[in-house]
């Protein structure tokens, strides 16, 4: 009998040679030790759990077909998974599809692993036994690069996106991160390149799932003894979007398993996209090693999108649901709802809801009281931040501009109507005004709000200019 193992175990190793790089083949099957060979199972032995997970992952196939040729397509592979060197208590061997952390007294623990063909694994989100060409996406359809749009705050992000949805898996892009504030379109542009993948390569396998679903999945794989099947299902995709995936924080098993996944797709060409709310180096809870993949690729950033694009936003949805409003009306929502796209969008509908309901046209008045419920009955803190960006909104500058040291007058005026309301509206005093708006000391401060008190006493289109400013900070 250890004849017959051993002398199966090399026939299948002179043809996982001649077919595995020769480093991976002194790492992971030089330390292998065949056990026993009962009927058609071969029995080996592995260092680790980790080392039977990545034999698992990286080099099932090989296994598969070497063990089918020399024992036939009964062929079964158990595992005896050294646990503990050091413990010399009861070392009997006992079956189970997966490791647990049960009998952790056990020196080694052998697990089966079933070869199954690819059309019958369990498909985590419908039942199991689906074809593989029957996964559903899971994407919107409205969340295309159509539907999407470009700013100043968003550019970078969008064109990767593109790219990476012209050539999944073949560009630089991978893995491209996505991240930004909650509402500022990471979903709907992570969705837009599956979409787009799929119009231009039908064959391709896409999937979006969000961290908490894979998360829920994962922990169900693991209750029912479905884990292999589990991995297998998303070693199949060929672009895998992960939303959220700071969700995964602090969860070690789910890390691991997305570690392998992560490992597997992006070695065989497959294409990963993923969206957080923060940048790599400052996530929390995750592990090195996955926090260094996220930074392979690209990670571009998704800002609070600017006045012009706001506005943009807002003509697209009106266009699009065939709906007229006035100018003024968009322009008044867009100036005071600036925190995010969904925020945006749902003050939107709820001034068509009152016009709807109430049976009253849309007007510039109706906005105002509409805006008053959803934003004034939230105490806003009235910032220097804040009132820079709103003159820098009104006068169409960059906030960056404000710092330069230029004697352009509408730049300098701009400069100074923010240190006006600063003043006024704060309690800053005029040194720190000074040093967040341009860099100035707190006579330049001084000689401004003065400078604006006089013009706004002599100058009519300058007071207009002041009070239409004063209202988009106040309400």
């Amino acid at each position: 009998m250890n004849k017959d193992h051993h002398h199966i175990w090399e026939n299948c190793l002179r043809i996982i040679k001649d077919n595995v790089p020769y480093i991976s083949y002194r790492t992971w099957f030089e330390p292998i030790v065949p056990i026993r060979l009962e009927k058609d199972i071969l029995t080996i032995q592995v260092p680790s759990p980790f080392f039977y997970e990545y034999l698992e992952e990286q080099f099932i196939d090989i296994l598969r077909k070497t063990l089918r040729k020399e024992l036939g397509a009964s062929a079964k592979l158990e595992y005896s998974v050294v646990v503990d060197n050091n413990l010399n208590a009861n070392n009997k061997p006992y079956t189970v599809k997966l490791p647990t952390n049960q009998n952790n007294n056990l020196k080694n623990r052998p697990v089966t692993a079933s070869f199954q063909d690819e059309n019958t694994i369990k498909n985590p989100f419908v039942i199991p036994g689906i074809q593989k060409l029957n996964i559903d996406p899971q994407l919107k359809q409205d969340n295309t690069f159509d539907n999407f749009i470009e700013g100043e705050c968003n550019r970078l992000a969008r064109s990767a996106s593109y790219a990476v949805a012209q050539k999944p898996g073949g560009t630089a892009f991978n893995p491209l991160m996505l991240y930004g504030n909650s509402g500022l379109g990471k979903t709907h542009l992570a969705q837009a390149i599956g979409i787009e993948v799929k119009e231009r390569f039908a064959d391709k396998i896409v999937l979006y799932v969000n961290a908490n679903k894979f998360q829920t999945q994962f922990s169900e794989a693991t209750r029912n003894n479905n884990r292999n099947d589990f991995l297998h299902f998303y070693q199949m995709i060929d672009v895998l979007i992960i939303d959220d995936v700071q969700e995964f924080a602090g969860k070690e098993k789910t890390q691991e398993t997305f570690f392998h996944i992560f490992n597997h797709l992006h070695q065989t060409g497959k294409q990963l996209i993923l969206t957080s709310d923060k940048p790599p180096i400052e996530l929390k809870g995750l592990e090195q090693r996955l926090l260094s993949r996220f930074k392979w690729g690209l990670t571009a950033d998704l800002q609070v999108p600017d006045f012009e694009t706001r506005i943009n936003i807002l003509r697209k949805k009106i266009y699009k649901d065939g709906i007229e409003i006035p100018e003024e009306v968009l322009e008044y929502i867009a100036s005071h709802i600036n925190s995010n796209v969904r925020e945006l969008e749902g003050a939107l509908i709820s001034l068509l809801a009152q016009s709807t309901l109430n049976k009253k046209e849309i007007t510039i008045d109706l906005a105002i009281k509409m805006i008053n419920k959803l934003v004034k009955c939230s105490v806003r803190e009235i910032t220097i931040d804040y009132i820079t960006k709103t003159v820098c909104d009104y006068f169409n500058l960059s906030v960056d501009s404000l710092i330069v040291n230029t004697r352009k007058r509408e730049t300098v005026q701009a400069r100074q109507i923010a240190m006006y309301f600063s003043k006024s509206l704060t309690k800053s005093s005029l040194a720190s005004i000074g040093s967040q708006i341009g860099g100035k000391d707190h006579a330049t401060v001084l000689h401004a709000c003065r400078t604006v008190a006089n013009l706004k006493d002599t100058d009519k289109n300058f007071k207009v200019y002041l009070d239409e400013i004063e209202m988009k900070l106040k309400y």
